[in-house]
C-alpha cells in the first residue's frame, strides 16, 4: 500500500517540540522529506536526529528574513513544497488589566505575523493542488479567563484562511486551518509549572471539561493534520477541523 505523503517535500514550522514534532515524524513515516524549523538549535537538532528524512533549520517565525532563508534552502534542494504546516507560535496568559504591549507584540507577532509571513514566503514553491494547514486552537473560538490576547491572535488565522483561498484559487492550493484542543505536550504542562503535582491537576481540570474525558494525545493531532495534508482531504478547503474531543461544540 502507497504512503499517503511519498516523495512528497513537507515544511513544518515549530518542529522540535510537541505536536509540531510528531506531525514531522508522521509525515516523514508516510514518505515524506521533511523540514523542520524551531527556534532552539540544541533543541531542534535532538527533534530532527528522531525522524526519518528531515532537515533541522533554525528559524523564530516572527523574523521574515529568517523564513526567507528557509524558503531559499527548500527552493535550492527541492524546487517546491507540497505540504506546508505553519504550527509555530504560543503565548501566554494575562488577563484584561493586566496586558502589556509587549505582550501583544510577542503574541501577535508569533502567531499571526509568524503564520502570514510563512506562507506568504512559500507561495511561489507551493506546488498547485499543495496544502497548507494552520495550526489554530479551540481558543480561537470559546472564551476563557485571561486568554483573549491568544484567541484573537488563533480568530486571525480562521480569517486568513477564507480570504486566502479566494486569492489563490487558480492554483489549486487548499488552506484550512487545524485547531487542538487541550494536548498533553511540554507546552501545555508548563503552564503549571515544573511540580508534577500541578501539572496533573491542570490535566485533570481541562479533561473535565472535554465530553471525552480526557487531554488529547500529539499523535491524534498529528493523525488530523496528516489527513489535511494527504488527497484524503482533496476536496477539503477553507475549513476548521476541532480535534478537541468535542469541548467547543458545547
Amino acid at each position: 500500500m502507497s504512503r499517503k505523503l511519498e516523495n512528497k517535500i513537507a515544511v513544518v514550522t515549530g518542529g522540535s517540540s510537541g505536536i509540531g514534532l510528531v506531525t514531522a515524524r508522521l509525515f516523514a513515516e508516510e514518505g515524506a522529506l521533511v523540514y523542520i524549523t524551531g527556534r532552539r538549535k540544541a533543541e531542534l537538532e535532538q527533534a530532527a536526529d528522531s525522524i526519518a528524512h528531515a532537515t533541522p533549520v533554525q528559524v523564530d517565525s516572527s523574523h521574515p528574513e529568517q523564513l526567507a532563508r528557509l524558503m531559499a534552502q527548500v527552493e535550492a534542494e527541492h524546487g517546491h513544497i507540497d505540504v506546508l504546516f505553519a504550527n509555530a507560535g504560543g503565548g501566554s496568559l494575562k488577563p484584561l488589566g493586566a496586558i502589556t504591549e509587549a505582550d501583544y507584540d510577542d503574541i501577535f507577532g508569533r502567531n499571526v505575523k509568524g503564520s502570514l509571513f510563512t506562507v506568504q514566503t512559500a507561495l511561489p514553491l507551493l506546488a498547485d493542488h499543495a496544502s497548507v494547514i494552520l495550526t489554530g486552537s479551540i481558543a480561537g473560538s470559546i472564551g476563557q479567563p485571561g486568554c483573549s490576547i491568544y484567541s484573537a491572535s488563533k480568530a486571525a488565522l480562521r480569517a486568513f484562511v477564507r480570504n486566502w483561498i479566494l486569492d489563490v484559487k487558480d492554483r489549486g492550493i487548499r488552506f484550512n486551518v487545524l485547531s487542538p484542543g487541550a494536548t498533553h505536550t511540554p507546552a501545555l504542562l508548563e503552564l503549571a509549572g515544573p511540580e508534577a503535582s500541578a501539572q496533573q491537576a491542570l490535566l485533570k481540570r481541562m479533561s473535565s471539561l472535554i465530553p471525552l474525558g480526557r487531554v488529547a494525545a500529539p499523535e491524534e493531532i498529528a493523525r488530523a493534520a496528516l489527513f489535511l495534508a494527504s488527497d484524503d482531504a482533496s476536496f477539503v478547503n477553507g475549513s476548521e477541523l476541532f480535534v478537541d474531543g468535542g469541548q467547543a461544540q458545547i
